[in-house]
């Protein structure tokens, strides 16, 4: 029984020490990682990795319903129209919310 006691006690005193370990590195790894995400040059890389990613989704939606419009029903040709005419005004609302 003493052993027990004895292992169990050696077992908390472990977990106690880990955890406060555990949380310390946690802390300095989200430092880091928002001093790296705060760097202007990780940004800048970040915004013209967006930017180019929403151009080249545009380019293949445009693609895409030039050829499948006449594919599909009126109703949806007529939508996939009206979006494209839209997206060339240099409007897009990637990222909002009709809500």
């Amino acid at each position: 029984m003493r052993y027990r006691l004895t292992f169990i006690a050696g077992l908390a005193l472990g977990y106690v020490i880990g955890t406060r370990a555990g949380r310390e590195r946690y802390e300095q790894l989200k430092k880091s990682a928002r001093q790296f995400a705060q760097n202007p040059a990780v940004r800048n890389t970040a915004e013209s990795a967006a930017q180019s990613g929403r151009n080249l989704a545009g380019k293949a939606y445009h693609a895409v319903s030039e050829k499948v419009g006449e594919k599909v029903p009126a109703p949806v040709a007529d939508r996939l129209r009206s979006l494209r005419d839209r997206g060339q005004n240099g409007e897009d609302d990637w990222g909002t919310s009709n809500t």
